[in-house]
């Protein structure tokens, strides 16, 4: 019997000790899935704007590395998102020199934002080639960070081809294809990845071993999956989309349009149970199953609030790519399995 996460009238959808209940159309409780609450506010650090333009290579020259600040040189291209802010911070943290310039919309050309401790000279689409080619020159061991937008995956990459940067693309979307043929013909290091999160990588990684070694296990099973992002985030989410992959593989039959969007903010705190103050960004994932005869069930979900863990796994993924390149590895195209692999994660 399939259950209807979303239609299912709010007054049967009964809270318990931070348990949300999925109930079936007869009034009785399905399960409880625990929602983990975390109260703990973050502090913001907003952008403050400079309309001063200075050019890249006095800015460079400009900068001054901290004690704490003096790793391998990253560049964080669209660092005034929210991801580009999270990978920043990470990247400090982990001790690597994150250079004071980056990509950004053509409003921002010339203009400086502070982030943290560091100010940032953005530059818009037009001169990128020039920019990168002055940061390259001071930095030849610099690594590319780039959260921009599926519109710019294809460009930005051909650019990092041509100079002969490596780089880690954490944006999604594009042309995948294209994106690939264009590292390979170029013989440039990078890690491509839609998913940045380590955890929720290797948890991927499991379904999918489980899928190619117990095809069919789970045939006859009815699946129920609800998903709450942000409510900007429009589309279903790839995660769910590869898990519910790996489900079709073990015998369950889904069509992914009855994967049940939560985008309302007061669904998702009254519901769902996202924390308030991470309704701008997060990721919850249920996946509920049950036997055909109704007496067994199975409960998959991982809630993420925030961006630490991507922007964690973006740091890995950047580590990792340093040490590749200083080992000369004949691989040159990576994913987050190959960082997960490694085994070297702080």
């Amino acid at each position: 019997m399939a259950i209807s996460l979303l239609k299912t009238p709010t007054s049967v959808l009964h809270r318990n000790h931070n348990q949300l209940a999925f109930v079936s159309r007869e009034g009785r409780a399905m399960s409880f899935v625990p929602i983990s609450q975390n109260n703990n506010r973050r502090s913001r650090s907003f952008p403050i704007v400079s309309m001063a333009a200075t050019p890249v290579q006095t800015f460079l020259e400009k900068s001054v590395p901290s004690s704490q600040n003096t790793g391998h040189p990253i560049m964080v291209n669209a660092c005034t998102g929210k991801m580009g802010k999270a990978v920043i911070e990470a990247a400090q943290a982990a001790g690597l020199h994150v250079v004071p310039v980056s990509f950004g919309l053509e409003e921002e050309s010339g203009k400086t934002f502070q982030i943290g401790e560091i100010e940032f000279l953005v530059h818009g689409p037009s001169d990128r080639e020039s920019v990168l080619a002055s940061v390259l020159d001071k930095y030849p061991d610099l690594i590319v960070v780039d959260y921009t937008a599926p519109t710019a995956v294809n460009g930005n990459a051909e650019l990092y081809c041509k100079l002969g940067v490596p780089f880690v693309m954490g944006t999604t979307g594009g042309d995948r294809e294209l994106l690939r043929k264009t590292v390979e013909d170029a013989k440039v290091y990078a890690v491509i990845s839609p998913q940045m999160g380590k955890q929720v990588v290797a948890f991927l990684a499991a379904m999918e071993i489980m899928a190619e070694q117990f095809p069919g296990a789970f045939s006859g099973y009815s699946l129920q999956v609800l998903e709450s992002h942000q409510a900007g985030k429009a589309d279903a989410s790839g995660t769910a989309k590869a898990v519910i992959s790996c489900f079709e593989k073990l015998g369950v039959s889904f069509n992914m349009d009855e994967i049940q969007l939560i985008r309302d903010p007061k669904q998702q705190l009254e519901m769902v149970g996202v924390p308030e103050e991470h309704l701008a960004g997060h990721a919850f994932h249920m996946y509920h199953l049950t036997s055909p005869d109704e007496t067994v069930s199975f409960e998959f979900q991982h809630n993420v609030c925030g961006r630490s863990i991507y922007a964690e796994g973006t740091v890995d993924a950047a580590l990792f790519l340093a040490k590749k390149i200083e080992s000369k590895d004949q691989k040159r195209i990576y994913n987050m399995i190959d960082v997960l692999r490694e085994g070297n994660m702080r």
